[in-house]
């Protein structure tokens, strides 16, 4: 034990450091405060129906709480045969949000550097700059948990490849498998595949190198131990990627069901392109890597009484209090000046960072230099999305499950993780002697006139580089002359223009200092003026205090609240007390404060036919673009939509019942065939739903229009609720053809009459069908999903494959070192 910890406790000191780091940066944790963050706020909204039906740890796959209804795969769903839910819940309960998060960045770096061989001080500022990058703690701010985890594990997958390339094939697979695993189960697909695409690009760099050194073989087998490790590490999720598989070809992000959308472009079989390309950085922005606020930073952030806009507000006579607010305002919607619609905040790698990856570029050899600087090239092209169209198009029409993914300037988390990896490459190299010092300080001196000089002249003049001005400035200045007139508008908008200049200035400064410190302390130690151990503690502070400093920006203490304070801002309203009265289960709410179909506070205490939801199911999302935005009242009652919220100017809120909704089932007179589901949604505009059921041609062998005896006297009704099993009752003396106020989803929704299987199809666009004969009946409707079921078998096979083959490597792995003689200790 006592030589283990001789041995190890480098490793020891940098994790506990990295457990205090976090801490101290986190200190409203301690105090016990929450962190606000909007997206969570939201998830916990609509996940509130499955909260309160959740038993034993697994709740429903089904969630009625908005858009009508939906798969819960992507909302919140628990897979306990997966191991690697496991590990992330224990991991959470460890350590409280969102220090969870932070410490995986961290730990996940560390590991991918100590995986690599490099020396702990220098793996500890490997993980500093690649945890600390800005998007890192961004999205843990806005919320977007998911992403947050599923970055975290980048890096040690990213380290198992490069290790089993280097020669060590079991634990590199291994350690892959079990990363990956984890990776896929944080649920956040588009991160994954992005990660792939670097991965691949790095993988082909080595085969290169391979083919040039004749090692083709050895390339071989490290491919085939990885590809093993791939296997069992998706295995691992097989029922997490089945489901979603199944669920996402029914989304908005599958092929489009209407016949004039599926024929115009390729694009029809994902995501609009105009959509999905809605958040892509600004070609220019991209300069956010080396200054952070060089277009402003963020929406949200005022403009303080040093501006420029306040001082032409006090010009205008404007009194101090007044122009203090008017410049918080003005900042708030006019300093981030991007190709965004908003932002909140740059993709800021590290001045420091990026100078030794310039740097790095010109003094590192070898293929995985190339693997790195063309998978990092590769993500800034396609970042740029609308601004760089024609290459993008080429991934989003033509690479396999591209066009799935929205916010395409999100892929630049693959240069968050290869542009420190190869910084710290050539700090690698330098510290180990393996770069002559005369080359070291000839580029060094080049990069530093190159680097340096692009910070200078945008410190003295950042006009010359920027513009300064935004897409979205003639809005702002038609508001400010609205405001005070033609002449003082031009001045404010002027204003706003060289308060945007002086920020980006500022920070071109502040970079400018922080490259000429790495510069100069990697110009001391190769010229022997201090030593290693020095040069390295430089280094390691200055990159703290650079990255610490532009996180705090974005991510502070202001951002967290007391925990009443959260409770609070999820109460109910008073015209939620009132809807809930209701002893009606299995009712719909159309709430019309806001944009009710990006409202998630509404399926808090509601079944809401609105919502908010990346991947809502394509048929409902063509009936509220076709139907329920222009107000189409029959195809609001077929969805049983029983309570309106209103906008009233004395209470704020006010509440009307709709007795036209028809209810959770009833029966039909008549059929409608339609052609396509071009001819089903149209058929919306004329054919009312309570009489007359609307049929696509693809069920006309489902339904025996033979059997239409309508009833007058016939009643069908809802008699027990859950999200997964719903019964109905129902009597008539006649055939029947009931309608379901339930959304069609055929992928997991069994039908039962009389507890024997049953048919059922799809009916008006999205609801459900079914033919029923005389006499009293129980239906029953279950979500039975193979996909899941079968899903989490297989699961568990593989997880228990993944324990195995980890145990495999660590006896290995210890037999080898019985046979090796004692290491030095590393420094």
């Amino acid at each position: 034990m006592t030589q283990w910890f001789k041995k190890n406790w480098p490793n020891l000191l940098a994790l506990l450091l990295f457990v205090v780091i976090c801490f101290i940066y986190f200190s409203p944790v301690v105090q016990g405060k929450k962190l606000i963050q909007g997206d969570v706020m939201n998830a916990g909204s609509v996940q509130q129906e499955i909260m309160d039906y959740k038993k034993d740890g697994k709740g429903p796959l089904w969630t009625n709480s908005m858009f009508g209804g939906m798969p819960s795969y992507q909302i919140w769903t628990q897979y306990p045969a997966n191991i690697a839910s496991h590990v992330i819940d224990i991991w959470n309960k460890v350590f409280p949000n969102p220090i969870n998060f932070v410490l995986l960045y961290l730990f996940g770096g560390f590991f991918l550097f100590r995986m690599l061989r490099f020396k702990p001080w220098l793996s500890f500022l490997g993980a500093i700059a690649i945890g600390f990058a800005s998007y890192n703690f961004i999205i843990i701010e806005a919320g977007h948990t998911g992403k947050a985890l599923a970055i975290a594990f980048f890096a040690p997958i990213l380290g198992a490849v490069i290790m089993s390339f280097r020669g060590k094939r079991l634990a590199g697979a291994s350690l892959l498998a079990l990363f990956l695993a984890l990776e896929i189960r944080s649920n956040h697909l588009q991160m994954t595949y992005y990660l792939m695409i670097g991965i691949l690009v790095i993988v082909i760099a080595e085969l290169v190198e391979a083919i040039h050194q004749k090692r083709i073989v050895d390339f071989v087998k490290s491919g085939v131990t990885l590809l093993a490790g791939v296997i069992i590490g998706v295995g691992v999720n097989f029922g997490t990627l089945w489901v979603n598989y199944e669920y996402a070809n029914e989304t908005i992000r599958g092929k489009s069901d209407l016949v004039q959308a599926a024929a115009t472009t390729k694009a029809s079989k994902g995501l609009d392109k105009e959509y999905a390309y809605q958040w892509s950085q600004g070609v220019g922005e991209s300069i956010t890597f080396l200054i952070p606020d060089a277009y402003g930073g963020a929406n949200g952030i005022p403009f303080t009484p040093k501006s420029k806009v306040y001082a032409e507000l006090i010009k205008n006579n404007v009194p101090p209090q007044d122009a203090t607010q008017i410049a918080a305002q003005i900042g708030g919607a006019a300093r981030y000046w991007g190709d965004k619609p908003f932002t909140s905040g740059p993709y800021y790698f590290g001045a420091i960072v990026v100078f030794l990856f310039i740097l790095g570029l010109s003094l590192v050899k070898g293929g995985l230099k190339w693997g790195i600087a063309i998978a990092t090239l590769l993500s800034i092209l396609l970042s740029w999305g609308k601004n760089f169209q024609w290459f993008s198009d080429i991934f989003f029409d033509y690479f396999p499950l591209y066009s799935k993914f929205r916010a395409v300037e999100s892929i630049l988390v693959i240069a968050g993780i290869m542009i420190p990896l190869l910084a710290m490459i050539l700090l690698n190299q330098i510290f180990e002697g393996k770069i002559a010092k005369e080359k070291i300080l000839k580029n060094l001196k080049y990069t530093v006139y190159g680097v340096g000089g692009i910070l200078l002249i945008f410190t003295a003049l950042p006009g010359l580089f920027l513009s300064a001005q935004s897409p979205n400035d003639a809005n702002l200045l038609a508001q400010l002359q609205a405001m005070g007139g033609k002449d003082v508008g031009n001045s404010l908008m002027a204003a706003v223009e060289a308060d945007r200049l002086n920020i980006a200035r500022i920070d071109a400064f502040r970079s400018l200092v922080f490259v000429l410190i790495a510069a100069g302390i990697i110009w001391a130690f190769v010229t022997e003026k201090i030593k290693a151990q020095y040069a390295a503690l430089a280094l390691v502070l200055a990159l703290v205090i650079d990255m610490w400093g532009i996180d705090k920006r974005y991510l502070k203490d202001e951002n967290f609240t007391e925990k009443r304070m959260l409770s609070q801002a999820t109460q109910p309203r008073e015209v939620d007390l009132q809807i809930k009265q209701d002893p009606d289960p299995y009712y719909r709410v159309y709430d019309m404060i806001g944009n009710a179909f990006a409202n998630p506070a509404t399926s808090r205490f509601h079944k809401s036919i609105g919502g908010y939801h990346a991947a809502k199911l394509k048929r409902y999302q063509n009936l509220i673009d076709s139907q329920l935005v222009k107000g189409n009242p029959w195809a609001f009652n077929m969805l049983n939509t029983k309570y309106i919220i209103m906008p009233d100017s004395a209470k704020g809120a006010r509440v009307v019942h709709n007795d036209q909704a028809l209810g959770n089932a009833w029966f039909v007179s008549g059929v409608k065939f339609a052609n396509n589901a071009n001819e089903e949604l149209a058929a919306l505009d004329h054919v009312n739903p309570k009489t007359s059921a609307i049929i696509g041609e693809d069920f006309r062998k489902d339904v025996d229009i033979t059997k239409m005896d309508f009833d007058t006297t016939a009643t069908i009704k809802l008699v027990s609720y859950h999200p997964e099993k719903l019964v109905y009752e129902s009597n008539s003396s006649t055939n029947q053809l009931a309608v379901f106020s339930d959304i069609y989803y055929a992928k997991g929704w069994d039908a039962f009459v009389d507890g024997k299987p049953h048919k059922y199809f799809r009916v008006d666009f999205l609801l459900r069908g079914m033919q029923l004969e005389p006499g009293k009946h129980t239906i029953e409707f279950r979500f039975e999903p193979k996909s899941y079921y079968t899903g989490e078998k297989i699961s568990l096979a593989f997880s228990i494959l993944l324990v195995a083959g980890l145990a495999g490597a660590i006896f290995v792995n210890l037999r080898k070192k019985k046979n090796e003689t004692p290491e030095k200790v590393e420094a």
